[in-house]
């Protein structure tokens, strides 16, 4: 497993890793967001970070559609957080990626889906998120107190619960465009393109 010193901070924290139970709420402060506020689109991505399929579209897809909509200040992206299996692994992820820094925090989490194969692949799940962690300016103290930090874990679990009690979320990569649900699952550009046209207009 993990971490038994992030499962005794999650079980401390009332964290329950488990996660399921369809519009979508707002961003909210807590969020972590890209691209102009004012911008007439919002995107919001539902995402965990040990899911394969939101790995792929931040390797594949995200590139294309930050530049094409959100570098440009077309589109206003939120990435909302939720956990899959294994939850503690997309817990610690995701505890990392805040850790690191809000500037920092989508370079983290780029890191984290660009090396998911390895850690899976390894098993190595603490080591690879140590090294990223380090790489972002971390120090190995700083990780261990970063990953078991129990109100970090229990602020996290609230954003989750939120996210299966008012939006229905079942499952990632959930994207919404303004409000409405365009897909579940894989997503291309092209379905993003269109959602995003249908919204602009």
């Amino acid at each position: 497993m993990f971490s038994r010193r992030l499962l005794l901070a999650a079980a401390i924290a009332g964290l329950s890793l488990a996660g399921c139970n369809k519009g979508a709420s707002g961003p909210n402060t807590d969020d972590m967001s890209l691209g102009s506020a004012g911008a007439k689109v919002q995107v919001t991505e539902y995402a965990s970070a040990s899911c394969s399929h939101c790995a792929k579209f931040n390797n594949t897809v995200f590139p294309a559609f930050k530049a094409n909509y959100v570098d440009s200040g077309k589109v206003h992206y939120t990435l909302k957080e939720f956990l899959t299996p294994p939850e503690e692994v997309a817990a610690a992820g995701f505890l990392v990626a805040r850790c690191a820094g809000k500037d920092k925090y989508f370079t983290v989490l780029d890191a984290i889906y660009k090396n998911q194969a390895e850690m899976f692949q390894t098993g190595d799940f603490r080591g690879v998120l140590l090294r990223i962690a380090q790489s972002s300016g971390m120090t190995e103290d700083q990780f261990n107190k970063c990953v078991s930090d129990p109100d970090a874990l229990k602020a996290l679990n609230a954003r989750v619960q939120k996210a299966i009690n008012d939006d229905k979320i079942t499952g990632t990569p959930t994207f919404f465009v303004n409000g409405k649900k365009v897909a579940e699952g894989e997503v291309t550009l092209a379905q993003l393109d269109a959602a995003i046209a249908a919204a602009s207009k």
